[in-house]
């Protein structure tokens, strides 16, 4: 069944004619960085953290972190310093995952990590739309929550938050 992904909406507001040649034409985007590794990592000791499996989530995302450093093609230029700092931080966000989510929800039941979507879309015959949630918590209250796990180095400010663009992944999760 063809389909729809977040990120290929998201290619194609940025660019049509990019979104032809990574997506229909196969020509190799845009391959990764440390940011990029950075953000693996940290979006998978989250769901370890969420799931309760493991006991050393440091270890765990320096292991993986490293691994996506070295995953990365030969021709991305790696600063050595950038990723030791982001190392640090990594150490430093890590005993914050749980905190964030108690303080936020107080309390909450793990529904689902990287839950995957494939839906029909409605009057597109044959078409669907496809995605992974990160987490679905249920809170007591009988309400559920969806999210999904972001990083970045300089904050999210209000222009950020209210980007479309941006807010479309999870509207378009919740939908679906």
């Amino acid at each position: 069944m063809p389909h729809i992904s977040y990120s290929e909406l998201k290619d194609w507001k940025f660019c049509p004619f990019y979104h032809k040649l990574t997506r229909v034409d196969k020509i190799d985007g845009f391959k990764g960085n440390a940011y990029t590794a950075f953000g693996t990592a940290m979006h998978s000791v989250c769901e370890k953290k969420l799931l309760n499996e493991g006991d050393d989530h440091e270890q765990y995302f320096i292991d993986t972190f490293a691994d996506c450093i070295s995953d990365l093609d030969d021709g991305i230029e790696v600063d050595n310093r950038l990723v030791a700092d982001m190392v640090g931080q990594g150490k430093r966000i890590i005993p914050e995952i749980e905190d964030a989510l108690r303080d936020y929800f107080e309390e909450f039941e793990v529904l689902a990590v990287e839950m995957p979507l494939m839906e029909a879309i409605e009057g597109e015959e044959g078409r669907a739309f496809k995605g992974y949630i990160d987490a679905v918590v249920s809170t007591p209250d009988g309400k559920v929550h969806i999210f999904d796990w972001k990083t970045c180095s300089w904050g999210w400010n209000a222009q950020k938050k209210n980007d479309k663009i941006v807010t479309y992944q999870l509207t378009l999760y919740k939908h679906y």
